[in-house]
């Protein structure tokens, strides 16, 4: 299905919004919060989803949740992911949406694979029941065309092999008046394992007739412009890739600049080089990473602790590649104040050059593939629109 020639690419459109890049940071929880799509959004343009908010979570104003969808004053269009399995509890959290002006864009999980998830029928699990999916999605449309707020939805290709969802939930998604679809290329049963199927995104693409997102194996952005040439979606969605490289989206909008000059002017796609910094460059941006990530936490009884707590998962994914000592990495991963950071990067050698041998390689979560947990009976009845006992999480991030 590869194009012949590279694709044209032009500005994603979401309902009122014109995206430029088109890109997309995938939410992951305990990651994606304020903090790092700020320190992302630094980089370049795209839309930047915060961590996945559970609609119940939301409707019953859960402390936690409420403080999950702050958004930083520049930041828009602000994009927000729900997680739910009822129709009604969806609806009445992008009501709540709404009347509060709490979000822009709204997208809804549905490629979850997580066994707490789909162990109760949500997340990758529940468009195979294709009747409420389709509830669920129409439900959450009609509560967001007062406001003229799109609503968009992630998925994956299906349970597993054997039970393939995502073309049918596409159409559907589609009759029920999103403004978009995301398909990452792997089934449940994959998780993060193995490598992204991009023929079955060219499928979705080539099925649809509003804008499809791919998702997976975007290591780097050249990348991204081989998905967009082998698959024709109208955008990406970044995940993984970006974990401790956020100048990724740097990257990424540059080549997507080039390839747009391209096309206004044939003659070949301008040559663009990733960015590449030395170890110097790399902690500075670890501590604007962590200076936000304290902020962020303001308000708390102790900010500064939280913050380079949070801080801490980030640190073996800077410094993937280069030649830091364990000791100097197992006492980064062990900060509590900005103080104790400056003086262990201050430790680091900064002359030393990026470690070219990292690019392209898979980043965060990798693991085997394995069952997928469902409920008793959830294979045997396709066309129930009964919702999954206890699916409905009350905590938010996943």
């Amino acid at each position: 299905m590869t194009t012949t020639a590279p694709a044209a690419v032009r500005p994603l459109t979401l309902g009122p919004h014109e995206v430029w890049p088109p890109v997309v940071l995938a939410p992951m929880a305990g990651i994606t919060n304020v903090a790092f799509r700020r320190l992302c959004r630094e980089q370049g343009g795209g839309i930047y989803v915060c961590e996945m908010i559970t609609t119940r979570a939301l409707v019953e104003k859960n402390p936690k949740t409420l403080r999950m969808i702050a958004f930083a004053p520049d930041e828009r269009p602000r994009s927000l992911q729900l997680y739910g399995t009822d129709p009604e509890i969806t609806a009445a959290a992008v009501r709540m949406v709404v009347e509060r002006d709490l979000a822009d864009h709204v997208d809804l999980n549905f490629g979850c694979p997580v066994p707490k998830v789909t162990r109760r029928g949500g997340g990758a699990a529940l468009p195979w029941r294709h009747r409420l999916f389709a509830r669920i999605v129409r439900g959450a449309v009609a509560a967001a065309a007062p406001a003229g707020i799109p609503v968009t939805v992630k998925m994956r290709k299906g349970i597993d092999d054997d039970h393939l969802t995502y073309v049918e939930a596409g159409l559907a998604a589609q009759d029920a008046g999103v403004a978009a679809v995301a398909l990452h290329g792997r089934t449940a049963a994959q998780r993060y394992s193995g490598t992204a199927d991009w023929d079955a995104i060219a499928t979705l693409k080539q099925a649809l007739d509003v804008p499809v997102l791919g998702n997976g194996d975007i290591w780097e952005a050249d990348d991204a412009l081989r998905m967009v040439d082998h698959t024709g979606v109208d955008g990406v969605v970044v995940g993984r890739g970006c974990l401790g490289r956020p100048w990724l989206f740097a990257d990424l909008e540059a080549a997507f600049d080039a390839r747009r000059v391209a096309g206004e002017m044939p003659g070949g796609t301008p040559v663009t080089k990733p960015v590449l910094p030395d170890l110097g460059q790399v902690a500075t941006v670890m501590r604007r990473h962590a200076e936000l990530l304290v902020e962020w936490f303001g308000g708390r009884w102790e900010p500064e602790r939280d913050g380079c707590t949070d801080f801490r998962k980030h640190v073996a994914w800077y410094l993937k590649g280069f030649s830091v000592g364990s000791d100097l990495r197992r006492s980064l991963a062990m900060i509590s104040s900005l103080a104790e950071l400056d003086d262990l990067l201050g430790r680091l050698d900064p002359t030393e050059p990026f470690p070219t041998t990292v690019l392209g390689q898979p980043r965060g979560r990798t693991n085997s593939p394995g069952r997928v947990h469902l409920p008793d009976g959830w294979l045997a009845d396709r066309d129930s629109d009964a919702v999954p006992a206890g699916a409905e999480l009350d905590d938010s991030g996943g």
